[in-house]
């Protein structure tokens, strides 16, 4: 890879936060097209780019491509500057470095482009090894195909392999993507995030409010409708509670900012890029809203604090 390769790889530090688009064509689990279609996401997707959001994260397995496509009909009418980043699932089934570059071709068809910002594989299963994918993202940015490799759901040691295997190939490892909110500080506690910063690799963190728990707007009386709420008992968001009055409590303090907004912050304050999702015009005004303020010391170590209580809580 040539310097001026490694140089733009760098574009992921220059941003404060980006936009998840899992919820884009799925309706299984996020009921695409009911309650939100694409005239909402287009909004939303205009309004995130007035407000300085420029990175958008997708995958070929989000809404089995549609998230693809939609995120490129909408780059092709706003006409504007985006930064595209998409991911490849290694099945069980796709047993050769032939397969990503495949997938990733169907990618850039989807997405009507012809070189994608970041090409990230989206979880480390065998049979084939990371060291192996590696070797086919260094491949596919050689081909000009992708700017940078990223990989996501990835522990300690597999960041170690992927990055040495990169580096042995005059590559770099660009970013992990990871689940990381005030509900799930796994990376944080593991070192994951410490050695992400140590290598300059980017922690890109899915989810930062916790699939909406931490927006406040769920509770006892009203869960999470569909198979969300099939994951969280009335008991469990009884004991959140606490952390949630924790986020109102910083929010009204702050000119009322909301309880996504704040976990947000908590994020962006930890040294990682969040990429929260957008379904209409009000997440996408709330998500920029964060970009123009920052928690302090003080609040993100209350916020820790209601966040280990939970963890204590079992």
């Amino acid at each position: 890879m040539t310097e001026a390769h490694l140089e733009q790889q760098d574009f992921l530090r220059e941003q404060a936060m980006g936009i998840g688009t899992w919820a884009w064509g799925d309706r299984l689990y996020w009921g695409y097209g009911n309650g939100y279609d694409d005239t909402d996401l287009f909004e939303a997707f205009q309004i995130c780019l007035d407000g300085g959001i420029q990175l958008f994260d997708t995958a070929e397995v989000y809404g089995q491509g549609r998230a693809e496509t939609l995120l490129g009909e909408f780059m092709r009418e706003a006409g504007r500057p985006v930064l595209t980043a998409t991911k490849f699932m290694p099945y069980p089934w796709r047993l050769t470095k032939r397969s990503l570059l495949k997938a990733l071709r169907a990618s850039l068809k989807r997405l009507g482009i012809a070189c994608v910002d970041l090409y990230q594989i989206h979880f480390p299963l065998p049979p084939l090894t990371i060291e192996s994918w590696m070797g086919a993202m260094a491949e596919a940015v050689q081909a000009g195909m992708t700017r940078s490799v990223g990989i996501s759901n990835c522990n300690r040691e597999q960041v170690q392999r992927a990055y040495e295997t990169l580096m042995r190939q005059g590559a770099r490892l660009a970013s992990n993507q990871v689940e990381y909110n005030l509900l799930n500080r796994n990376v944080e506690k593991s070192g994951l995030l410490a050695l992400c910063k140590d290598m300059g690799v980017t922690l890109i963190a899915y989810s930062p409010i916790a699939m909406g728990l931490l927006s406040g707007k769920y509770n006892v009386d009203n869960p999470p409708q569909g198979i969300r709420g099939g994951k969280y008992d009335r008991a469990y968001l009884k004991k959140i509670e606490p952390l949630i009055l924790q986020l109102r409590r910083i929010g009204a303090a702050r000119a009322g900012k909301t309880p996504a907004q704040v976990a947000l912050n908590w994020v962006i304050y930890k040294g990682a890029l969040p990429i929260p999702g957008v379904k209409n015009r009000e997440q996408a005004l709330e998500n920029i809203d964060c970009l123009n303020w920052r928690l302090n010391e003080e609040e993100v170590a209350e916020l820790d604090e209601a966040s280990d209580q939970v963890e204590r809580l079992g």
